[in-house]
């Protein structure tokens, strides 16, 4: 068998996970222990997002005429890719706090919804919470004038219901 015909399977593994994408976060894994990157794997799979090693010259095959071309600059040294279906900041998001406690992980860059981001950007991003989150602060929101009303209310209704049951038991004692 050819090389290439060995090669294009993995080209077709790379280009049908970012075929619907929302984020492409690209890393270096250089230095990282076997328990770090294990748990680190296991953080990015429990919140559904893609994480491999390819060599960059299947990266670059698979990113050709998509819009994660962009990165094509970025493929030097040992690159491992997180890829995201659903949740466009998770890969930022894990990898960041993951960085914080293994130095040796370094970010190099992404693409998140077709724009692409540098080191920085990838940071600025990780910052962002997770759409489940946004809802629960949004409905929490909503939630909280609606729960003060009745707070309220209730304090009121228990002052008037105090003050009746002090005006009937006056009347009693005169």
């Amino acid at each position: 068998m050819a090389k290439v015909e060995l090669k294009k399977p993995v080209v077709d593994e790379i280009a049908e996970n970012i075929k619907d994408a929302a984020a492409v976060v690209l890393v270096d894994y250089r230095g990282l222990t076997v328990e770090e990157d294990t748990e680190l794997r296991k953080q990015l799979r429990e919140s559904g997002v893609i994480y491999k090693v390819y060599k960059n010259t299947m990266l670059n095959f698979a990113f050709k005429g998509t819009d994660f071309e962009q990165l094509s600059d970025q493929l030097a040294g040992p690159t491992a890719v997180a890829i995201s279906k659903d949740d466009a900041t998770a890969p930022a998001r894990i990898l960041a706090k993951f960085a914080k406690k293994a130095s040796a992980l370094e970010m190099k860059a992404g693409v998140v919804e077709g724009q692409l981001y540098d080191v920085e950007g990838v940071n600025a991003l990780s910052k962002i919470p997770s759409r489940e989150e946004l809802l629960g602060k949004l409905l929490g929101s909503i939630q909280s004038p609606i729960a003060n009303l009745a707070r309220v209310l209730s304090q009121i209704a228990e002052k008037d219901g105090d003050g009746a049951a002090a005006e009937a038991a006056e009347p009693a004692e005169a």
